[in-house]
């Protein structure tokens, strides 16, 4: 017997529902695999948590996160819930997961299903899937940063050789990993010196896998050919920001943020969540699309090496989208978040015997 313990994040706004379709596809594994066997620790954290005791996650809640074997998270923040300097509340929980537990990876797939329409017109689902990898843990987003005076404010872009070279590693070692035949390096290394030492050494370590072929955009050039040629892409790496953007462009060119999961990985740790946000004015309405949020739970089964059951939860989704019978009203349908998860574990279960 396997035991996995997932800490579990619902979060604020429709992240509950979204997380409820999640575990029920992670307890039909349960029961189509022996030997497999998951603990849900709930953790109660995000704005809403904030708002009515002031501060967004306990310290023991915090270890429990770090103690368990992944996190999984639903979606954090809430509308004018911030804090007295006028800053979003949910950076105590997303971001001191990623800083403090060392997540430098954050991965996210940009794969159109069959059944989903595209804005891009001519392009099918074998046009759009590759994957952006973005780096986690610096850039602007390190922290460093400030008002200058009264009138100026700054953010400083940070890029070390470790933060660098392991993220531009993981990215071809996914290559390598996927038989994916091409690596991107995507930058603004023409004006930001930050990014010119993240080309060099993207240069450096692609030298170490010769079977993989590079290529280098700048992130500006990068929006148009995602758009234009995304087929042309398959693993594209990016420092942070310019990360968290580009992935973004990816999701809704694959479909929309409703079927768009991403992984945060470190070398000890692990937390899945869904790209788009809580979307608090759909709360309690049950039309939110979980599709993403079943996604994640195949990430997380890749992540513990069970890659069979990852196929078979990308599988049902694959045939749920593909018939479009169950869809939510993103996808042009009306059916409910959970008419979605149970439309998926069926589909699990008919795939599975």
């Amino acid at each position: 017997m396997t035991n996995y313990e997932i800490a579990v994040i619902p979060g604020d706004g429709v992240g509950p529902e979204v997380v409820n379709e999640g575990i029920k596809v992670l307890r039909a594994v349960e029961e189509l695999y022996d030997g497999i066997n998951f603990e849900f620790v709930e953790i109660d954290a995000g704005a809403h948590v904030y708002k009515e005791k002031g501060y967004e996650i306990l310290p023991d809640d915090f270890e429990r996160c770090r103690d368990a074997d992944a996190i999984y998270l639903g979606a954090i923040g809430l509308p004018g819930v911030n804090r007295p300097d006028g800053t979003i509340v949910g950076s105590e929980v997303l971001l001191a997961l990623r800083f403090k537990l060392d997540l430098y990876v954050n991965l996210r797939p940009i794969k159109l299903y069959p059944g989903v329409k595209t804005p891009l017109a001519d392009k099918k689902p074998e046009d759009i899937d590759f994957y952006v990898v973005r780096e986690n843990t610096e850039d602007v987003y390190a922290g460093i940063k400030g008002r200058v005076r009264e009138d100026v404010a700054c953010d400083v872009k940070v890029t070390t050789r470790k933060g660098a070279e392991r993220i531009i590693r993981y990215a071809f070692e996914l290559a390598r990993r996927e038989e994916r035949k091409r690596v991107t390096c995507c930058d603004k290394s023409n004006v930001i010196g930050s990014c010119a030492f993240f080309r060099e050494i993207f240069t450096e370590i692609s030298k170490e896998y010769p079977e993989i072929e590079t290529d280098y955009a700048y992130v500006d050039a990068i929006t148009q050919w995602f758009v234009r040629t995304p087929e042309w892409y398959e693993v594209v790496v990016a420092p942070n920001m310019f990360g968290d953007i580009i992935s973004d462009l990816g999701a809704a060119i694959a479909g929309g943020m409703g079927i768009a999961p991403s992984a945060n990985i470190g070398d000890e740790h692990a937390m899945f969540e869904p790209v788009h946000g809580s979307a608090p004015k759909y709360t309690g309405q049950y039309k939110v699309n979980p599709v993403a949020a079943v996604l994640c739970t195949k990430m997380m089964m890749d992540y513990f090496g069970r890659q069979d059951v990852a196929r078979l939860i990308d599988q049902a989704v694959t045939e749920v989208l593909r018939e479009g019978k169950v869809r939510t009203y993103d996808l042009g349908g009306n059916s409910k978040t959970y008419e979605v998860g149970d439309a998926i574990v069926k589909k699990m279960k008919e795939l599975y015997e």
